[in-house]
This record gives structure tokens, sequence and C-alpha cells, in this order.
């Protein structure tokens, strides 16, 4: 969820931002004469970001996640059960 709030509010509410984000979460746009210019988030969701762009980064994991997509979609997946026993879990 995006909020909008004013340079001049949020350099008044600094400090509580944390706990107001980790209640609403998303991402707070702060804005200055209306236009957004900064993107506050929790550090979770900013890793969360992260992870997402050196996930698309790396060509064989997005083969991978591309052909797992498939599979579930074409019921084509291998049993969880008979995975693990292949894998000796």
């Amino acid at each position: 969820m995006l909020s909008n709030i004013p340079i001049t509010e949020a350099r008044h509410e600094l400090t509580s931002l944390p706990e107001k984000l980790a209640q609403q979460g998303g991402t707070l746009a702060i804005t200055r004469r209306g236009k957004p210019v900064l993107a506050v988030m929790t550090w979770q969701h900013y890793e969360a970001i992260l992870e997402t762009l050196e996930i698309y980064g790396d060509a064989n994991l997005i083969a991978n996640l591309r052909q797992g997509i498939a599979e579930v979609k074409s019921a084509q997946g291998i049993d969880w059960e008979l995975a693990k026993q292949e894998l000796d879990l």
C-alpha cells in the first residue's frame, strides 16, 4: 500500500515512521509540492525487492522459474513425496 506524506510532515514524524510502516506495510511516498521525491519502506520490503531483482538478473533462475510455472500449469510436476524420496530427504 503506497501512501503519500508531505516532506515537512515526514520530517516531524521520522522517528515514528518505522512503526507506522510495520503496521500498514508497503511503502510511503514522501512528496514535495505534491510530487513524489522519496520512497520509504520497511527493511524487509527493501530486501524482498533486492532478492527479486537478483532473481530477475539471473538467466538460469528465470529459466527454472518459467519451467516450474509451466509444469504446474500443465500438471506435469512431480509429487512432493516422490521428490523427497528421490532426494533422500
